[in-house]
């Protein structure tokens, strides 16, 4: 463990350990905008707030760029917090314990924030690195990007002054991304019946735990374990075979993050304890074998608990597992225009049962509008079918790919000068802003790039140190390289 401030290039790093520092969780990111506030102040930058609390901060160019086109860096400064069972980590209050593991700088048991921390702290970078050669710079910093992307829906059009928006969020290095998906969320909301427990029953709190987990859009590709989908697998046999019940599932804690564990407590007859106990042995042998190298930690356990005062009735707890069962989940459609890319597809993220309440909530991204909204369609009939009341969340636009961009020929220019060879040119399934952003400055011409960051959204998320040093470099060689604006 140890501060990592002293990691070249400490321009990044330096900076991205002050936001370590500051607890930064999504709608939580006042303290970490004020310390932003403060760093300009001090490099004599003026800054202010939008309306949707997005912060800008004005960079006068270095002298002799004073007449390149002005650019946007953007980054968001919220983080998805996730932690691995057991931690007490509170991402309220306490700081991330970033360390240095081999060639990588990881987290202690919880998310990192290098996504879009390390971005975030380029920016702080260039800030306040008086070595830096640029033109005329706007810093937006964006809020709430994780929990649904609200910053840059409420980005006020018209106040930016750039014609050149580098987004500094993806998630490796040698890509240049130029189109993303949109997306949208649903909550189905159910209320159940539930009846008294006799005392000839028992209760099992079951934990499945182990799974990867990771970026419901990036990773959805994978084919990982989804923790709701494999416990509703677990549970629909005992429900059915052993007149077990449930009294209570609690799984999965954001939308944009593949579930990794899940925790149900049911009760069943005493005598179907050893049935029980086999159908778990079985149930754990199952899924180790088909997931194999995809999830070698995967477990599921159970342990003894004491007697609920209600569960579920027996129908309604076959009727909402069997809503969760045949949910949709994952990849929908690949794409046909954009080989190996997914089209569309559907995150299975919390179920939440408990106190005659049941709330499941999914994500659906595509980077087609209507395919996106078919699948919530499907989704929704799920659940309507089971007399769930569903709502959608609003949705957010995709970023259609213009392969004639300037700023793309000049990004691969300065990229085969710094690495001898092309960048490979991409399209992400994730919700990057830049769909968003676009949408309200459209005369912007973007790309998006980053350093290497592997299992963004879980626990085991890590950023690569030799990639953010050259991240930084390429950062610096294409601030240099901007055009010079139009007379």
């Amino acid at each position: 463990m140890g501060n990592i401030s002293q990691i070249e290039p400490t321009a990044i790093w330096a900076n991205f350990q002050k936001l370590c520092d500051i607890p930064r969780p999504s709608t939580k990111e006042e303290a970490v905008l004020q310390m932003i506030e403060k760093l300009a102040d001090d490099n004599g930058c003026s800054h202010y707030r939008d309306s949707g609390s997005n912060l800008v901060v004005n960079v006068a160019a270095t002298p002799g760029y004073e007449d390149r086109k002005m650019v946007v860096l953007q980054s968001h400064v919220d983080m998805v917090t996730q932690a691995n069972s057991g931690s007490s980590h509170n991402f309220d209050t306490d700081p991330i314990n970033a360390y240095v593991d081999g060639e990588w700088v990881t987290a202690d048991n919880t998310t990192l924030g290098a996504d879009n921390g390390i971005g975030a702290a380029a920016m702080l970078g260039v800030l306040c690195d008086k070595s830096v050669e640029h033109g005329p710079l706007e810093l937006l910093f964006t809020v709430d990007e994780e929990r649904g992307l609200t910053g840059a829906m409420n980005l006020e059009p018209g106040r930016l002054q750039g014609e050149i928006l580098l987004n500094l969020d993806t998630e490796d290095e040698y890509e240049l991304y130029v189109g993303c998906a949109g997306g949208g969320d649903l909550v189905a909301r159910w209320q159940y019946s539930a009846d008294t427990v006799a005392n000839d029953l028992i209760a099992r709190k079951i934990a499945l735990t182990g799974l990867k987990g990771g970026h419901s859009g990036i990773d959805i590709i994978l084919g990982l374990g989804n923790a709701n989908k494999l416990m509703a697998r677990f549970l629909r046999p005992l429900l059915r075979d052993l007149d077990a019940r449930i009294v209570s599932i609690q799984a999965g804690t954001a939308r944009n993050a593949i579930p990794r564990e899940s925790f149900a407590t049911i009760v069943l007859p005493a005598e179907n304890a050893g049935a029980f106990d086999r159908a778990l042995a079985a149930f754990q042998d199952a899924v180790t074998g088909e997931y194999a190298d995809l999830e070698p930690n995967f477990a599921i356990a159970a342990s003894n608990v004491d007697l609920p005062e209600s569960a579920m009735t027996p129908a309604d707890s076959i009727t909402f597992n069997n809503a969760i069962l045949g949910s949709p989940n994952g990849v929908q459609a690949m794409s046909t225009s954009v080989p190996g890319v997914v089209e569309t597809s559907i995150n299975l993220a919390i179920v939440s049962v408990a106190d005659g309440q049941a709330k499941v909530t999914l994500s659906a991204r595509s980077s087609i509008s209507s395919a996106r909204d078919a699948t919530r369609d499907v989704a929704t009939a799920v659940f309507e079918n089971i007399g769930a009341t569903v709502t959608w969340g609003d949705a957010y636009p995709g970023w259609k790919p213009n392969m004639d961009s300037e700023v793309l020929d000049m990004m691969q220019a300065v990229h085969r000068d710094l690495f001898g060879r092309d960048a490979e040119v991409k399209v992400i399934h994730a919700g990057l802003e830049c769909g968003v952003l676009g949408s309200k400055y459209p005369n912007w011409d973007m790309i998006s790039f980053g350093p290497t960051i592997k299992r963004a959204h879980s626990p085991d998320e890590c950023a690569h140190i030799p990639a953010v040093a050259r991240f930084w470099d390429y950062l610096q060689a294409a601030l240099k390289a901007i055009p010079a604006k139009t007379v």
